[in-house]
């Protein structure tokens, strides 16, 4: 379970196009922070997916996102190029293909590496998808895999896309969020050559009328209490800020537990639709673990700050990162099990600890990260200054230094007193 949130241009306070996304996975799934540098490869190169080898491309694109920490791609990232992409998982009619394939999070990294703009990525995408197909496990290393849907951004526009084995189907959107289930109806703008004719073939589509693709291969079989009311929710929040949406704004959206209060309204039980906030706390169906609030900038600065967050948003801080420095070694750490040197189970462990009473301990812990945030932001300011004119003065490695040691004391403090709020919490 994730959701995704968009906002292009006109609809954000200062022209810049904003993406962010909740990765929902299995609530100790870690999921580290890793940044790959772009390459070349020679001729005949291969790279291994989770589950599959395919042909590499002459030239890949330093990218950065969160990855579980047994698969290859990301749930969600970034690219040189102010791509952004994150993937949700939906259900098809379609049964999924039994032998492996490419999974969700591996076309996530493929359309960044391989993607210099939202379309182009989509194109990548979709090619591998026809080409290799989806399958195997996605859920855990042992679980179950999905079909996919993904949004995608760059500063001038961005695209939804839904998938059904090697079918797709995409249109542009403006403002818009994304959830767990294929919403797509009649609208879509471009898709593979045989998405109607599929259909009509199994039956699902007999209208003389344009495929309704939703209507066609969402499966009715899958409860849409656990999607569909996050989606109206993303989207009146979005709806809501039109014209005035920056970054603290996608940062607010993914923490959001609705109007009544931390984690869930009052009253709710897994049959209401209320049960399932935006920041997700609802095993076995998924958790929060990990979130990425990007600004796509037409005209993109350099250091360019990405935001992330570990474990749930609502119990931990969104601190920044960059593709022009080096990122602390913490944030790549983590495994199945937990680790003292993990960023990630340093905020799943105080995530745990508020998990005893959410109601009393998230406003305190709101309150407990002002400070840190607003020490951050201030020092923030001033070293991307610093380093833009480091770069502009031929200095490129004082530039990458001032940033990765940014980023390192940023993140060192904010582990160090999630450790404490934990220790505090549990008493």
């Amino acid at each position: 379970m994730c959701d995704c949130v968009v906002a292009t241009a006109p609809e954000t306070r200062d022209g810049t196009a904003l993406f962010g996304k909740n990765s929902d996975r299995h609530e100790r799934e870690c999921q580290p922070f890793v940044q790959v540098p772009g390459a070349h490869h020679a001729p005949g190169s291969t790279v291994a997916c989770t589950h599959v080898e395919i042909p590499q491309v002459a030239e890949t694109y330093t990218v950065m996102g969160h990855s579980p920490w047994w698969v290859w791609g990301f749930e969600q990232g970034v690219n040189e190029h102010a791509v952004a992409i994150g993937n949700e998982t939906v259900f098809s009619r379609e049964a999924l293909e039994e032998r492996p394939g490419l999974i969700g999070m591996d076309l996530v990294r493929l359309g960044l590496e391989r993607g210099r703009s939202a379309r182009e990525a989509l194109e990548v995408m979709a090619t591998l998808l026809e080409t290799h197909g989806q399958g195997g496990p996605a859920f855990a290393p042992g679980g179950a895999g999905y079909h996919n849907a993904f949004l995608i951004a760059d500063p001038d526009e961005a695209w939804v896309l839904h998938t059904s084995n090697r079918r797709w189907a995409a249109r542009r959107v403006r403002r818009d969020g994304l959830s767990n289930h294929i919403s797509l109806a009649a609208d879509w703008e471009i898709g593979s050559r045989d998405l109607e004719a599929y259909a009509r073939s199994m039956g699902w589509w007999s209208q003389a009328k344009r495929l309704d693709v939703a209507a066609a291969y969402r499966n009715p079989h899958v409860p849409g209490r656990i999607s569909e009311g996050r989606l109206r929710r993303s989207r009146a929040l979005l709806e809501r800020g039109a014209g005035q949406l920056d970054v603290a704004t996608m940062q607010s959206i993914l923490r959001d537990h609705g109007d009544g209060g931390p984690v869930r309204l009052p009253g709710s039980t897994v049959e209401d639709e209320a049960y399932y906030t935006l920041c997700m706390h609802s095993e076995p169906v998924g958790t929060t673990t990990a979130s990425l609030v990007a600004p796509l900038a037409a005209e993109r600065r350099s250091p360019w700050p990405v935001w992330i967050s570990f474990a749930a948003p609502c119990t931990g801080v969104f601190l920044p990162v960059y593709l022009d420095g080096v990122l602390p070694p913490e944030l790549a750490r983590g495994g199945a099990e937990p680790d003292a040197s993990s960023a990630w189970w340093a905020f799943k462990v105080l995530q745990d600890a508020a998990a005893s009473d959410f109601p009393q301990h998230t406003p305190r812990l709101r309150e407990a990260w002002k400070g840190l945030e607003a020490r951050v932001e201030a020092e923030r300011l001033q070293v991307e200054a610093a380093a833009a004119r480091a770069r502009r003065g031929n200095s490129p490695y004082e530039a990458t230094r001032l940033v990765s040691e940014f980023m390192a004391r940023s993140w060192r403090e904010a582990i160090a007193q999630a450790r404490e709020l934990a220790r505090a919490i549990s008493g």
